[in-house]
């Protein structure tokens, strides 16, 4: 009794030191990815100054817009100062509009946010219940087709999958809206209706990857010696699956549905140009095509910071589901 009050009293003290460790270590790679973030745009071809004023500004139009815009500065001092205004909530001003970018970041953040978790709502029970179905009847028909349909989501690009969807659902059927622009002042129905062909290819995009790792999680599961044993006692394979298997392999089967979840706030840039939504992703690009260096580096350091914090949950999650691996052994 003492050795394991002893146990349980160290578990959350190395589990918060394990989450201390994660964080920092996602700040320093927050700095690495900052650093290449600005160093790539410098070398980008091209002067922003003359993107904004055209082919016909003369040189003293593009050097007096060059030292209003701070670009006539050296590149380690913006790029100090911009860590710094973003370390204290200042996104800076967009190089186009000359608008505070805080605001139009924090919008287009909500729906690229509201996307995702639209997409996670059916893309993670969908994939659950393919891995199921896939190692219940492992080797059968069932478990066949469905491997081909997963399969053949991965195989596609998400463009790919989008313009496809886009080509049946909504010229071919005319029952979506190909465009998939939202406002505030939208209803929700519309607005769900707007999302559902991004939300649609997301899901394909995700869809063969977590339903293939939870598959692999429970046959790996099922090959264990104490599941022969729980057959021999005469409990069905369903049974054994859900009561036995599924426990044990929980771990898995959530850090990899964890992941996938980060890699769509990444790969949501795609789909939001297909679509034309009004997201992070189509931000990104609008502003890329601008050289509009400010929103470019903040819509790239939020995709980073995201994507690494989705990453150290998955590691949390995974923990809290295999204390074991606290052990180390």
């Amino acid at each position: 009794m003492t050795v394991q009050r002893s146990r349980s009293r160290r578990v959350p003290f190395t589990l918060l030191t394990l989450i201390g460790q994660r964080l920092l270590a996602g700040l320093l790679m927050l700095l690495v990815v900052s650093a290449i973030i600005f160093t790539g745009i410098q070398l980008l071809p091209g002067n922003p100054a003359s993107a904004i004023l055209g082919q016909t500004a003369t040189p003293q139009a593009v050097a007096a817009l060059n030292q209003q815009l701070g670009l006539d500065q050296p590149a380690i001092g913006r790029w100090f100062g911009w860590l710094s205004g973003v370390l204290q909530g200042d996104f800076g001003r967009s190089f186009s509009t000359r608008e505070p970018i805080g605001p139009v970041l924090a919008e287009r953040l909500s729906n690229s946010l509201a996307l995702a978790g639209l997409t996670a709502l059916f893309a993670v029970p969908l994939s659950l219940l393919v891995g199921f179905t896939c190692a219940r009847w492992q080797g059968r028909w069932p478990d066949r087709l469905l491997n081909l349909f997963t399969r053949s989501t991965v195989s596609l690009p998400e463009f790919f999958s989008g313009y496809l969807l886009i080509a049946v659902f909504a010229i071919g059927l005319a029952w979506l809206p190909s465009n998939s622009s939202v406002s505030s002042g939208m209803s929700a129905g519309d607005r769900l209706l707007a999302m559902a062909l991004p939300c649609l290819t997301l899901t394909l995009a995700v869809l063969g990857h977590m339903s293939n790792m939870t598959r692999a999680a429970l046959v790996n599961a099922q090959n264990a010696a104490w599941v022969d044993t729980a057959l021999l006692k005469g409990l069905s394979p369903g049974a054994v699956l859900f009561r036995h298997v599924l426990p044990n392999a929980w771990g898995p089967i959530i850090n990899v549905m964890v992941i996938n979840l980060a890699w769509l706030m990444v790969g949501v840039v795609i789909v939001e140009n297909v679509f034309v939504y009004p997201g992070l992703g189509q931000y990104l690009v609008d502003s890329i095509s601008k050289r509009d260096m400010p929103v470019i580096q903040d819509c790239a350091l939020l995709l980073a910071a995201i994507y690494i914090l989705l990453n150290l949950l998955a590691d949390v999650v995974a923990l809290l589901a295999n204390p074991r691996l606290l052990h180390g052994r």
